[in-house]
């Protein structure tokens, strides 16, 4: 070969090479790896790293330590590698201080994990870039109460709670939206949590006529109901929120025990996605699957934008995940929301057939 035809074969090459170096995705990655969520941060960072190797791209991680000075400083460092887009954040005073300073970088957050409504909420105000990948704070609120009024319309419904901020506001806005909707419950009171029986309470509910009842308060506080219930033979069904979904108890729950939450996100994985995360003996639990959903969004809207900034892209698209197809509305939010309504088989908690 001469030695023109050389020169030009080898800057042909170093011009290709720079493109696909140019073409890289970096994405930075936020999450609290040391401290009592460390085990959470982890599970970001896992899952993740999983989806870079399966999409080609970069990650540049930096612990948040689930605080503001975490939070600002990984800001910081995102912005000095000049990153295209951050996951992760699972605390509001990290991301609260990383927003001003990534909003500065133009560079957008998929978050996995933050609920406060008023990240989103303020965005006319704050212009931050961000885009949550999981519930609001209100949404599961208010799951319960669209859910329940439409499969409760007919039935003789009553509604309890714990007395917590959490069991009241649950209850506080099934009873608005029912009463929104012409629907009055039969019984509405509050009943004293952590008990080892609650026959008074079923008596009551029982006297009252209710044979659907929604129990603002934690899982064991319903699987003892749904127990005394039967015992009393009351023919009572029971709801409650996503505090249903933990480690069984002592007491199981009631069979036919309503639960409305999000789904345990490997139950609707992708099984690509899930052999891929055995191979590498990786549990697919907690957030490790939104982790790598939120990096497969980052990938495709690079695709979508080349060149351009990620939050040109990200709000009024579809995106295919390892979770499920994910949009985004103006805010920021997801435009449906993730909860569902779950019946208790006697052995788990499985997807109702009208969902």
């Amino acid at each position: 070969m001469r030695p023109g035809a050389t020169i030009s074969a080898a800057l042909a090459w170093l011009f290709l090479a720079g493109a696909a170096s140019a073409q890289t995705l970096t994405i930075g990655v936020a999450a609290p790896l040391s401290g009592p969520s460390a085990i959470l941060g982890k599970q970001i960072e896992a899952g993740a790293g999983l989806a870079a190797q399966a999409n080609g791209v970069e990650l540049k991680t930096e612990d948040d330590a689930c605080t503001a000075d975490g939070g600002a400083a990984a800001a910081r460092a995102f912005a000095e590698a000049k990153v295209s887009v951050v996951i992760g954040f699972l605390c509001t005073e990290a991301i609260e201080a990383a927003m001003p300073i990534l909003k500065d970088a133009n560079i957008p957050v998929i978050t996995v994990g933050v609920r406060t409504e008023s990240l989103t909420d303020r965005r006319a105000k704050t212009r931050w870039p961000v885009y949550r990948l999981g519930p609001r704070g209100d949404d599961e609120r208010n799951a319960v109460a669209s859910t329940l009024t439409r499969l409760w319309h007919n039935e003789l419904f009553a509604i309890i709670d714990d007395g917590t901020i959490y069991g009241r506001e649950l209850a506080e806005t099934f009873r608005a939206a029912a009463e929104q909707a012409a629907l009055k419950p039969v019984f509405v009171d509050t009943f004293r949590p952590q008990l080892d029986n609650q026959i008074g309470m079923i008596g009551r509910l029982k006297k009252a006529g209710a044979t659907h009842v929604f129990a603002g308060g934690d899982g064991d506080d319903v699987a003892i109901m749904g127990r005394d219930a039967a015992q009393l033979q009351a023919g009572i069904v029971f709801a409650g929120g996503e505090n249903l979904r933990t480690p069984p108890g002592d007491v199981p729950y009631a069979t036919g025990t309503l639960m409305i939450a999000p789904p345990e996100w490997a139950d609707v994985a992708a099984p690509r996605v899930l052999e891929g995360f055995s191979a590498k003996k990786i549990m697919p639990d907690g957030y490790t699957l939104p982790a790598y959903a939120a990096v497969e969004i980052a990938k495709a809207a690079s695709a979508l934008s080349p060149g351009k900034p990620l939050t040109e892209v990200l709000s009024g698209h579809d995106f295919t995940t390892a979770i499920g197809p994910i949009r985004f509305d103006d805010k920021g939010d997801l435009s449906q929301s993730p909860y569902r309504v779950f019946r208790f088989d006697g052995t788990r908690f499985v997807p109702l057939e009208s969902n």
